[in-house]
């Protein structure tokens, strides 16, 4: 038997909050604890949630908003959704810690398995928000990235900006399974499965 992740909407508007339940509560492996128009901690604390999904754009200070859910909810994970394809908007709620950063246009199938591979302990950016960030995050690198060579770096910053195989191949004079071997290598030292989730720990570690 499946387990049910237990969800949590945080959503100023009313009609966009239902629609959201509506799609979530059609997956059986979904079910809604609660549903909010504004982080409220103590009954984020109460429903203890597996996964909280929060509309960015209708907080006045988001990176607020998602701290106190954070902090209320701590084995959350956390889904942030925006109208905003920016990359200063994605860098902020992932400092802030969201684990995932979705735009409104995203299908309902999308969304639903988006939230999942979040709740799996994973992370999710759109890719075109992550593959248009130009800006370098202040932060320094965390150690997995340490561990990459520097061409292994290169590739990565290449897949956070959005490259496929051979545009990289084309960037940096390799043959495309030179580059399909370096990707391989970089998903195993960073224990990650995904260029979406390749792209967030090239975001957070400040090498884009």
């Amino acid at each position: 038997m499946s387990i049910v992740l237990r969800t949590a909407i945080i959503e100023s508007q009313v009609l966009f909050a239902k629609a959201l339940a509506a799609i979530l509560s059609d997956d059986p492996e979904l079910t809604v604890v609660g549903e909010y128009r504004a982080p409220h901690p103590a009954a984020l604390s109460a429903v203890n949630p597996d996964l909280i999904l929060i509309d960015l754009d209708g907080q006045q200070d988001f990176a607020a908003g998602l701290a106190a859910c954070v902090e209320a909810a701590p084995k959350a994970r956390v889904c942030a959704l925006s109208m905003q394809l920016s990359s200063e908007t994605m860098q902020r709620a992932l400092a802030a810690g969201a684990e995932a950063y979705l735009i409104k246009d995203i299908s309902p199938p999308e969304l639903i398995r988006a939230v999942k591979v979040v709740a799996g302990g994973q992370s999710y950016v759109d890719p075109r928000v992550a593959g248009g960030l130009l800006r370098k995050r202040s932060q320094g690198g965390k150690p997995d990235i340490m561990d990459l060579s520097i061409r292994e770096t290169e590739v990565l910053k290449l897949i956070a900006e959005g490259l496929a195989n051979k545009q990289i191949s084309a960037r940096l004079n390799l043959s495309e399974k030179t580059v399909k071997n370096h990707i391989s290598r970089i998903f195993s030292k960073l224990n990650i499965s995904a260029r979406t989730q390749a792209a967030v720990h090239a975001i957070r570690s400040g090498i884009v």
